[in-house]
This record gives structure tokens, sequence and C-alpha cells, in this order.
């Protein structure tokens, strides 16, 4: 299933990398592309919204509900 979050805090491509590397931890076969430039993160992933946007939020970015 294909979720698209709006993301806010990245501000490089290092962050970029922490964003899909959170969510890799949660499920390691996802899709994810993660763009700072319009604070948009795609994932291709069976895992809940709600555990995706928590795992993107742990490592220190707002995600829009």
């Amino acid at each position: 299933m294909k979720q698209i979050f709006t993301v806010t805090g990245m501000t490089c491509e290092h962050c970029e990398k922490t964003v899909v590397r959170a969510v890799r931890q949660l499920d390691r076969a996802a899709a994810v592309q993660a763009d700072r430039t319009t604070n948009r993160v795609e994932v291709e992933s069976d895992q809940p919204r709600d555990a995706l946007a928590q795992a993107i939020a742990e490592e220190g970015f707002t995600v829009a509900a």
C-alpha cells in the first residue's frame, strides 16, 4: 500500500537518509522516497500508517496528520 506523508524538519540529504532508514527498520521490504524540498515522503509498505509515522517521528521529524 502506498502512503504519502508530509514530513517537516528534513534539511539535508542526511535527513532524507535518516527517514528512509527509520522506515526500513520497521519494514525492510519498504520502498521509500524522501524529498526534503517538498517535505514529502512516499512509502510503499504493508505496515500501518501510524507505525510508519511513529518511526519517522522518533527520529526527530514532524509528521503531519
